[in-house]
């Protein structure tokens, strides 16, 4: 009898002989470490889990993973995984992508690989910066930037990565930060679990050309008054002793509120399983940058019928109609031409 029991396994067997080739002190580390501590409680194997990427530092990883990788060309690290998991359904896809490779170049192949609801975990390191190329402004920079590439100041308004993943229907959208690994490794494991598009936007430090951009946000010191989490189906409330909270306003606009002048009722109850998303997308706009109250945590968690398995309905019920019984043989075979 063939044993078909998933081995176990620990980070080490996740971690190809390569040596990691970072820059000291990028938050990279930390994503790369959860990721790796993170496989061996899926109980899922090697063999069928792959990484795919584009072109950045954050593309790299795929190098750093004792499994299969593609290090694939600039944004059209969605392309190749889709094709991929479309194909092989039985595999584990992740794309790893940075901010510059998913939202400048690659915006296109992003937006529609979450509408489509393709199959796969997109890992999105948000640095604000193009880090491999030497620290030009990137879609996520802020207005006022000043960098090689804007030495006058950024005039471009940012992306907000989890607005765009909701505006493009994204089933899962969640949001997490290098500084902290129980709630990465969490988020990640919600994100790989999910059948569907599964986008996870990371704070990510770049310390060497856009150090302690997520600082105000992400220090230690600050973090209970400054990240909103997002637990479903409870209030939103936050800051050390909970005092801080949630509502929506006339307008439908979320805005933070001291909790003691509007009551504990008057406070928004996360819902990430409701289909609209509105709810979702307000809490996506309350921070106008990383120095305001930031919500992390999963934004939207909902079921659909996921791109692939529709394909392959749509493939099978071909197969099945009249007079195509002979489809595959003809899809298999060479060239044929008939002169007449």
């Amino acid at each position: 009898m063939t044993d078909t029991a998933t081995p176990v396994t620990t980070r080490k067997d996740w971690a190809s002989d390569q040596e990691v080739r970072w820059c000291p002190g990028c938050g990279d580390y930390s994503i790369l470490a959860a990721v790796q501590m993170l496989l061996p409680e899926l109980g899922v194997r090697r063999e069928q889990t792959v990484f795919v990427s584009g072109i950045g530092c954050a593309a790299r990883f795929p190098y750093y993973m004792n499994t299969y990788g593609v290090h694939s060309i600039h944004g059209r690290a969605p392309a190749f995984a889709t094709g991929l998991a479309v194909s092989r359904p039985d595999l584990d896809v992740w794309v790893v992508t940075g901010d510059g490779d998913a939202l400048s170049i690659g915006g296109n192949h992003l937006i529609h690989a979450l509408r489509r609801n393709v199959n796969i975990t997109i890992l999105m390191f948000n640095n604000q910066i193009y880090g491999l190329t030497k620290g030009q402004f990137s879609p996520t920079s802020e207005v006022g930037k000043v960098t090689k590439s804007t030495p006058f100041g950024s005039l471009a308004t940012p992306f907000n990565p989890v607005s765009l993943a909701l505006g493009a229907e994204a089933t899962f959208v969640a949001r997490t930060h290098d500084m902290d690994r129980k709630h990465m490794m969490e988020t990640f494991r919600r994100a790989h679990a999910h059948k569907g598009a599964a986008f996870v936007e990371i704070y990510q430090n770049c310390n060497v050309f856009n150090d302690g951009a997520f600082e105000r946000i992400t220090g230690k010191d600050v973090r209970s008054s400054m990240l909103i989490p997002l637990v479903h189906g409870q209030p939103i409330r936050f800051g050390a002793d909970g005092e801080k909270g949630v509502v929506m306003d006339s307008q439908g606009h979320a805005r933070v509120v001291d909790v003691d002048s509007v009551g504990e009722d008057a406070l928004v109850i996360h819902d990430e399983a409701r289909e609209d998303p509105g709810l979702a997308f307000a809490l996506s706009r309350l921070a106008n940058g990383p120095y305001e109250p930031t919500p992390i945590g999963v934004f939207r968690a909902v079921a659909k019928a996921d791109f692939g398995s529709g394909m392959a309905g749509q493939v099978d019920k071909a197969r099945r109609e009249p007079g195509v019984e002979g489809l595959d043989e003809l899809l298999r075979s060479g060239s044929t031409w008939t002169i007449g």
